[in-house]
């Protein structure tokens, strides 16, 4: 009829597209999402791992913590100890040390009480390690042949205490004050009797851990 027009054959219909074709697109469509949010997921997972790492963070400083395996720490520890006690000095030898007596005056008046010290040297070239506590010395006075006073005869309390003697100083004891009595043992707890003054002379011999002053130190009590 006049005004209809004819369909060619196996030409596509002009009216629309089929629905198969449709659904055939989105297919494709929503496929091709998929891969590209896969491809996204794989990536950010890949640079995770590369920037995290397999070890702990302190979060308090950022930076990564490092275990330090226990036999490497035991060793350096043992090391640091053996270091620590080669660097050491060896004790003083007898030979190598020089104990001199002092007293800090010649004379002494009436009622006028010496105060006794030493000085001990290290005659060595090398640092050695020394007992300057009340157990290692000796302070005795002497009259003639007659030893009136040694301190240790009623000392209490005695103490170590270990010095390093360096070669070619000597050092010099904090004085200890004689009150110019005899000693004995027997009398520590009771009143013990004065020596004589009047001008006797006395004498001062020390000792250190063994080693005894070479000379006397001379004085006299009025």
């Amino acid at each position: 009829m006049p005004g209809n027009a004819r369909q060619t054959p196996g030409q596509a219909p002009t009216g629309g597209l089929d629905k198969s074709v449709y659904r055939r697109r989105r297919i494709v469509v929503f496929g091709g999402l998929l891969v590209v949010i896969a491809l996204i997921v794989l990536l950010i997972m890949s640079l995770s791992g590369a920037f995290g790492g397999s070890g702990a963070r302190d979060s308090g400083s950022g930076a990564q913590k490092v275990d330090v395996p226990a036999d490497i720490t035991a060793q350096e520890k043992q090391k640091s100890a053996t270091e620590k006690k080669e660097g050491e000095p060896d004790a003083c030898a007898q030979a190598r040390v020089m104990v001199t007596a002092v007293v800090d005056h010649d004379s002494y008046d009436p009622g006028e009480l010496p105060e006794l010290s030493l000085t001990v040297e290290n005659t060595s070239e090398v640092e050695c390690i020394i007992d300057l506590g009340t157990a290692a010395m000796t302070f005795e006075v002497s009259s003639g042949d007659d030893i009136v006073w040694r301190s240790t005869d009623c000392q209490t309390d005695q103490t170590k205490r270990q010095i390093i003697l360096v070669p070619g100083k000597p050092l010099e004891t904090e004085p200890i004050v004689w009150d110019r009595t005899r000693s004995d043992p027997e009398t520590c707890d009771v009143t013990r009797d004065d020596v004589i003054g009047e001008g006797a002379t006395y004498h001062l011999r020390t000792a250190v851990v063994g080693t005894t002053s070479k000379a006397s130190a001379q004085f006299l009590l009025y």
